[in-house]
Order: structure tokens, then C-alpha cells, then sequence
């Protein structure tokens, strides 16, 4: 069973430089290649590929495709012949015997469809990562939390998330994913650019059937925000929209109504929140993302009916059937182990 191990690269050449040793040096050849693909870099990313990194495979793309997209356009190219994908973000550490676990994982369950490690932050390694952590979850409005993060609280990792655990998504920061499970459902979706494109990815495979898991003997370390910081408002932008088109995309017509309405009240209130904290333009960046999301919505709906035909699975068992908000800050129920 053969991997590709593909790194997004887009104007990285210090995380190349940082953190590619570490995938070259602790994936075996015989179980992986891997394979940087640029996304239209302007620095000097090409020319470290080639003086010190000449034994990595390289797709060079002609423009910023964003993640979603570009990593579309690089699986196509990465040609016939692997099992598997892993997608790796180009700020991420792995250590010896990173992807041995998952790999064995995947081969002894074949109704696995996508897999991830345990994610630590690079920065504090005693703790969880915020992009992913011990695999994702999502609530019944839509919001995503892992096991170890809850919004903004993250956990020590003291092993009391060592088990396998089926989840709703795998985090996009080191996803390990079937070829032909991956083209089956369409990939990525490139419309979202970039942020919450696994989720809507998960969700289309775990409608279908498949399972998701994370492997948490497979431990990985992450640094985060290495594209946009948590508190750019593009980032906000592309989160608010992003987020009500994965609900649009998949969410079974008996509920999205009821949602959608929520939604609408939650967002005004979160948009109020950074108007009060000074951050205008991450206000105007709620309304924004809601605004693109109306005028995006028609060109979704071949999209929702497919998948609703396709599901097969509903509701989700992972997905938390009450709201991650009331459980947060009303029942303070900061930590996933005691929702």
C-alpha cells in the first residue's frame, strides 16, 4: 500500500526549511513518497526545493489555487498508483513513526475512509493543537470542537485521549485519506478556498457510510495559523461563509431551516462581540461572510441534492446532537470529556 505525503506550499520556504526534514527523514521510502506542491509562491520557495531538497518530488502550479483547490489540482497530478494521500500542512513536525499507526490502521479497516493523527502544538508540545487536536466533532448548529479543544480551551494531553476514536472530521493539517475514497465523493470543494473544507469533506464521507478516525499512536506537532492568524478577518470572513455553506451543502432539509434561523441570531451576537471588543473589521466581516454566502447558495443546490440522495447515514452518531455554546458557556462544560 503506497502513500503520498503531499505539502501545500504556498510562499513557505522557512517552513520547508524548518519542519521538511523531519517528514523526509521519519517516512520511510518504501511506505511513502513525498511531494511538495507549490501554489504559485513569489519567494524563494522553488529554488530551496531544488538546492536543498533535490530528492522530493515537486508539482509546480501556475497560480494561488487556495488549499482546497490546490490540492485538488496537485492530487490529479500526483498520478495513479497510491492508495493513499496524506495531506500535510508545511508547518508540521512529524517524528519518528508518524505514519506507520495510521497506515496500519487504514490497511486493517477498510471501512476507514480518512484517518488523522494526534495533533500537539509545535510551540507548547505538552498540549493539544487547536487545528484538529484528537479529532474533530461538530454540534447541532454547525459548530466544529475536538476532542481536547473546545473553542478556545486547550487541553493538556495526558493520555486521556489515547483510543481510537470514530470522529465527525479529520483535521486538513495532516489528513490521511483512501485515492479512490477521495475522487468518489469529489474531493475538496475549491469554492471554499481555504478553512472548514475537511469538515465538508468528512461530512460528504461519513453521510456515505465510511467511518473517520483519529490515531492517536500517531502523534504529530503542529504550529498553526502559518496561512492567516486566528484573528485575521479574512480568516473570520472565510469561516462564517464557509460554515453556512458546508450546513447548506449537507444538512438534511428537516433541520437546515431550524439551523439556518439560529444561525443568523448566533452570528449577529458574535458580530456584536468583536464590535465590543474594538474589532471592526472582523464585525464587518461576519455580514460579509453571511452576505457571500446568500449570493453563493444557488450555486450550491445541485451540490445539496447529491449529497442528500447519497446519504445514507443520518444523523451521524458524531455528531453532538445539543448545542457546544449552552454546554460552554452556560453548563461550563469546557473540556470534551465532559460533554
Amino acid at each position: 500500500m503506497k502513500t503520498a505525503v503531499v505539502i501545500l506550499n504556498w510562499n513557505g520556504s522557512h517552513m520547508l526549511r524548518r519542519f521538511l526534514p523531519s517528514v523526509l527523514g521519519n517516512t520511510p521510502s518504501n511506505l511513502a513518497d513525498v511531494i511538495v506542491a507549490d501554489n504559485g509562491s513569489t519567494d524563494d520557495s522553488l529554488e530551496v526545493l531544488s538546492s536543498e531538497f533535490p530528492e522530493v518530488g515537486v508539482i509546480v502550479l501556475d497560480q494561488n489555487y487556495g488549499f482546497a483547490e490546490g490540492y485538488n489540482q496537485a492530487l490529479r497530478r500526483v498520478g495513479e498508483g497510491y492508495d493513499y494521500y496524506l495531506l500535510l500542512n508545511s508547518d508540521v513536525e512529524t517524528p519518528e513513526g508518524w505514519l506507520q499507526p495510521m497506515l496500519g490502521y487504514l490497511n486493517d479497516h477498510p471501512d476507514v475512509a480518512a484517518c488523522q493523527p494526534k495533533l500537539r502544538a509545535e510551540h507548547t508540545p505538552t498540549h493539544f493543537e487547536y487545528a484538529g487536536a484528537a479529532g474533530g466533532f461538530l454540534d447541532a448548529l454547525g459548530y466544529p470542537y475536538c476532542r481536547g479543544r473546545i473553542f478556545e480551551m486547550v487541553e493538556e494531553d495526558r493520555g486521556q485521549y489515547d483510543n481510537v476514536a470514530d470522529v465527525f472530521w479529520a483535521t486538513g493539517a495532516a489528513l490521511m485519506i483512501r485515492s479512490k475514497a477521495y475522487w468518489a465523493v469529489g474531493g475538496l470543494d475549491g469554492r471554499f478556498f481555504a478553512h472548514q473544507e475537511e469538515i465538508d469533506l468528512c461530512w460528504r464521507l461519513r453521510a456515505r457510510g465510511y467511518r473517520i478516525v483519529c490515531v492517536p499512536d500517531s502523534v504529530v506537532y503542529h504550529v498553526g495559523g502559518g496561512t492567516l492568524p486566528k484573528e485575521n478577518p479574512h480568516k473570520t470572513f472565510l469561516n462564517f461563509r464557509n460554515n453556512l455553506l458546508l450546513l447548506y451543502k449537507n444538512l438534511p432539509e428537516r433541520r437546515l431551516r431550524c439551523v439556518l434561523f439560529w444561525r443568523f441570531w448566533l452570528d449577529a451576537l458574535a458580530s456584536f462581540v468583536f464590535l465590543l471588543k474594538g474589532e471592526r473589521r472582523s464585525f464587518s466581516a461576519v455580514w460579509r461572510g453571511r452576505l457571500a454566502f446568500r449570493r453563493m447558495k444557488k450555486d450550491f443546490a445541485a451540490d445539496r441534492a447529491a449529497n442528500l440522495a447519497a446519504t445514507v447515514l443520518d444523523p451521524i452518531p458524531e455528531q453532538f446532537p445539543k448545542s457546544i455554546l449552552a454546554a460552554y458557556y452556560l453548563r461550563r462544560q469546557k473540556i470534551f470529556s465532559s460533554l
